[in-house]
C-alpha cells in the first residue's frame, strides 16, 4: 500500500486509467468482432465498406491514444481488409 500521499494520488490515477483503458479496448473488441460477424454473413460491399470504414476509425483512434501499439493497429487494420475483400469479392 502507498504510503506518501502522492504515492495514494498516483494509485488513485493509476485505477482510473486502467478502468478508461479496460473500457475502451472492450468497446474496440467488440466493435471488431461485430465487423467480422457482419462479414460472415455476406453483406452487401456497400456494408462492408461503411463498417470497415468505421472499425478503421476506431483503431487508429485507439494506436493515437497509445491504447494498442501503432504496428497491431496496422495488422488489424490489414487483417480485415483481406477478409473484407476475400468475403465480398
Amino acid at each position: 500500500m502507498p504510503n506518501t500521499a502522492s504515492a495514494k494520488k498516483y494509485l488513485r490515477q493509476s485505477q482510473a486509467r486502467r478502468l478508461r483503458n479496460r473500457q475502451q479496448r472492450s468497446a474496440l473488441r467488440t466493435k471488431i468482432k461485430q465487423f467480422r460477424a457482419l462479414l460472415a454473413t455476406s453483406p452487401s460491399r456497400e456494408d462492408a465498406d461503411k463498417s470497415m470504414s468505421g472499425v478503421a476509425k476506431a483503431i487508429d483512434q485507439a494506436a493515437a491514444s497509445n491504447l494498442i501499439h501503432a504496428n497491431t493497429a496496422a495488422r488489424t487494420k490489414s487483417r480485415l481488409s483481406a477478409l473484407k475483400k476475400k468475403s465480398c469479392g
